[in-house]
């Protein structure tokens, strides 16, 4: 191994500015080195951060596709034209508005070559706590999408995630739901697959507690899994945060919970009844229409109260040495950070 190279690196992680850091991932990520971030080099490059998050703990994950991550290349954009390769490639803009999307990968690359001192951004998947009678194909959340979504947090914070509602164990009732969700866990990730078969949310980081306003904070955010991922953070366009209505007769406090926009015109909304509801393009997250069509029928609802502590009072089970130590016999990862040639 060229040990001075892998120093070089590190420094760059290390000390340079975010866009510097943001120009050398992007770089590395070209695993066949020939210029062009091609949709093959994201596939490449996500097998393997997927085999380096879920694999090294032996956990059983729930992989919906034959390609892991699919929902992350599906949020991608290639408008870059580059002489000697066939179709469209990913600019530098285009990978970093593709991370500012997927913060759980940005996590991950951004400290792929640091020391895991007491616990690594991007390499911990939240525990999920669900009742042992409960099927996971059941469940609309599995740990990619925890992941996933768990990189919309702080970076120094561990989660544990306890199921508080699911609308086919409790019933669709939002008297149910907000009886289930109010017992102590004030901030909950709220989950939807409507009829069309795609699956959005947004995380609450105030209690489901009844208002005639918006309320709430700029820790609130929406997020898209399939068939996209994409996480949507407040822009402090406005405070339209966070939305619980309960037994209002005025017509300008539509009854239900959501999250930005505007009364009426949420960034996501569920109805009082839980039977229907609606998604806008929204300046609160600068969120498009979370569902196909703006008004939609929910046909799972879900949501989980997150906990969280310090990374520090958490005993984590951590990754020995670097990624580079940890794999230097997988030829493939070397490849993905573009560093196969100087191991010979």
């Amino acid at each position: 191994m060229c040990w001075c190279l892998v120093e070089f690196v590190q420094a760059t992680y290390g000390r340079g500015t975010r866009d510097e850091v943001d120009e050398f991932i992007y770089q590395l990520c070209d695993v066949t080195g020939d210029g062009a971030l091609t949709r093959s080099d994201l596939e490449s490059v996500l097998a393997s951060v997927h085999e380096t998050v879920f694999a090294i703990k032996k956990e059983a994950v729930e992989v919906s596709n034959n390609r892991p991550f699919e929902e992350f290349l599906n949020s991608a954009v290639f408008s870059k034209d580059v002489e000697g390769v066939s179709g469209k490639s990913m600019s530098l803009s285009d990978f970093r508005n593709w991370c500012t999307l997927l913060p759980s990968l940005r996590k991950f690359l951004g400290n792929l070559l640091m020391p895991p001192d007491s616990g690594r951004p991007g390499f911990e998947v939240p525990l999920l706590h669900y009742p042992e009678n409960i099927c996971t194909d059941t469940l609309l959340l599995n740990k990619e999408y925890a992941w996933h979504i768990g990189g919309g947090f702080s970076q120094h914070e561990v989660q544990e995630w306890k199921l508080l509602y699911h609308s086919s164990l409790h019933g669709q009732s939002f008297n149910t739901f907000l009886g289930k969700v109010t017992n102590g866990d004030a901030q909950t990730v709220l989950i939807v697959k409507d009829t069309e078969g795609s699956i959005y949310g947004g995380y609450a980081s105030q209690p489901w507690e009844r208002h005639s306003d918006f309320y709430g904070d700029m820790k609130t955010f929406l997020f898209k899994c399939y068939p996209q991922a994409s996480i949507f953070r407040p822009t402090g366009a406005n405070k339209n945060l966070q939305w619980c209505a309960v037994n209002f007769s005025s017509e300008n406090i539509p009854n239900g919970i959501g999250f930005g926009g505007q009364p009426h015109h949420f960034g996501l909304f569920l109805s009082a009844n839980f039977d229907q509801g609606h998604s806008f393009t929204c300046s609160t997250f600068t969120s498009p229409p979370l569902s196909k069509t703006n008004r939609f029928r929910p046909e799972v609802i879900e949501c989980w109260g997150i906990q969280m502590r310090g990374a520090q009072d958490e005993k984590l089970e951590l990754v020995k040495g670097t990624v580079l130590e940890r794999f230097k016999e997988d030829r493939n990862m070397l490849k993905m950070v573009g560093l196969a040639n100087a191991s010979d």
